[in-house]
């Protein structure tokens, strides 16, 4: 990759706000930077909403609403599957874009245009595919039509993580539902929604149906979207925090929502496992994306017949990994997202060690530009550690011993979230027990990365409400109706 090749690509994205198919500056001119984690430099000035602006949004989203929803949805779906052609078209483009503006290693950008291309993929197929039924009621006097209806004007806000897959796996299945969008992707990587934007309306998709603000006023802008009556759904993947107040928010409104929250990922290895495979999915569910993931492995939790070989063994995988920027040949670990993870990195692993756990590799930031910390393992981490209690968001692995199944069983359940385990056994037995006991709304087999376009993610506990992907993911924007008609032969 060239300096020519980032400047061309970063100079072809759109710099104004997505309103009534319309790109227009924010009220008043402001604006806000796009740094790039890396370097610390500022790589691109855009537009950020007010208010007002939002207000703007929210009037595009209604007048569009009742067109959009009584287009067929063949219709709907052969537009999103044009936006996938084009999203395949143009794969180095967003690929590039992400790790230019997120950090993440060019490999890994190009696994999650893939990743979140499915979702336009999969939901362009699920459009026609909405059905409702139709019966006697049981007493014989009528017939009972059940049918589903888009909820309407959706507000979507996605975290700066996954910046392409975390917003397809929203927009997908509302345009396919046959709702309007308003999308708010986090101020610290908004490019590549305005990119995908830019992309859904070369694709056919009409004006007012996908609008996007980005800003640094999240509050501000907000607000009159979340109280305007005319908002009937709400989804939200961030932190655990600003879901409840979000939520709280949403009450007055009595709005449907979906939350995809925290997470504290227990990664469970058994006596009988086979290192090999847990050592892989190990790594994998780790230091994915840098090990800044809602799913990434928080507490390895490794019976203490194999705890010494396990931390040896990952231990000896981590001092090979390269760091630096995405954007170079092999890198492993790119920068974390800003100052503040790389100081909440620090302090996990230090407050670790103070209670006693081995520090085995790494643990402590990177003296260059950019927001960069070693990959690092730490063994023997002690009960009340807070790198067990909270959620992690950098490449640390920690290892905590157990000796019983049920002790296993308790410490990874000793967790107010509950949003993805994994365990390796080879017993079908124990995983089939782990299955039923572990509190979680998903669960890696002996694998480390489960995540799916076909398969339903979401949480329990404190992890979430709702499901996106798979079959459930497109009703988390219809609702139902039931009508009962006369008996027909009366």
């Amino acid at each position: 990759m060239t300096d020519n090749r980032e400047t061309e690509l970063l100079a072809s994205v759109p710099d104004g706000l997505f309103i009534g198919g319309e790109w227009r500056s924010a009220e008043g001119g402001k604006t806000l930077k796009v740094y790039d984690p890396a370097t610390g430099g500022v790589i691109r000035e855009i537009a950020s909403a007010s208010a007002n602006d939002a207000k703007a949004a929210m009037d595009a989203a209604a007048d569009a609403f009742p067109a959009w929803a009584a287009t067929p949805a063949r219709e709907r779906g052969e537009i999103l599957r044009r936006a996938f052609d084009l999203l395949q078209e143009r794969k180095e483009d967003f690929a590039l874009l992400m790790t230019l503006e997120m950090g993440k290693p060019l490999a890994e950008a190009r696994g999650e245009v893939a990743y979140g291309g499915e979702f336009v993929r999969w939901f362009s197929e699920e459009a026609p595919r909405i059905q409702g039924r139709y019966g006697a009621n049981p007493e014989g006097t009528g017939r009972m039509v059940v049918s589903q209806h888009p909820v309407g004007p959706c507000y979507l806000i996605t975290p700066w993580n996954f910046p392409l897959a975390m917003a397809t796996r929203k927009i997908a299945p509302a345009l396919a539902a046959g709702c309007t969008v308003i999308v708010k992707p986090a101020a610290l990587t908004p490019l590549t929604t305005l990119f995908f934007a830019k992309l859904l309306e070369e694709a056919g998709v009409p004006a007012g149906v996908v609008n996007v603000l980005t800003t640094s006023s999240s509050g501000a802008v907000s607000e009159p979207i979340l109280t305007d009556p005319r908002l009937r759904k709400l989804s939200f993947t961030g932190s655990t925090p600003v879901g409840v107040s979000l939520l709280q928010q949403a009450a007055p409104g009595v709005l449907r929502t979906s939350m995809e929250l925290g997470g504290n990922a227990p990664f469970v290895v058994f006596d009988d496992a086979d290192l090999d495979k847990a050592v892989d999915g190990a790594i994998a569910a780790k230091f994915r994306n840098i090990g800044q993931a809602c799913t990434a492995a928080n507490r390895f939790i490794v019976h203490r017949s194999v705890a010494e070989e396990f931390a040896r063994r990952v231990t000896e995988r981590v001092q090979g990994f390269k760091t630096g920027r995405g954007t170079e040949e092999g890198v492993t670990i790119g920068p974390l997202i800003d100052d503040r993870a790389v100081a909440k990195a620090s302090q996990l692993v230090e407050d670790a060690v103070s209670r006693g756990a081995q520090l085995r590799t790494g643990g402590k930031a990177i003296d260059r530009p950019g927001t960069f910390f070693e990959a690092t393992v730490v063994s023997d981490v002690q009960p009340g550690s807070e790198i067990l209690r909270e959620e992690i968001f950098g490449p640390v692995l920690a290892i905590v011993p157990f000796d019983t199944e049920d002790d296993a069983v308790r410490i990874a359940n000793d967790t107010e979230y509950g949003l993805v385990s994994y365990v390796f056994t080879e017993s079908l037995s124990r995983g089939q027990r782990m299955i039923e006991k572990l509190e979680t709304g998903m669960m890696g087999l002996n694998v480390g990365v489960v995540s799916n376009a076909a398969a339903p993610f979401g949480g329990w506990k404190m992890s979430g409400l709702g499901r996106e992907g798979g079959a459930e993911g497109i009703h988390e924007y219809l609702q139902t109706k039931y009508t009962l008609t006369p008996n027909p032969y009366a």
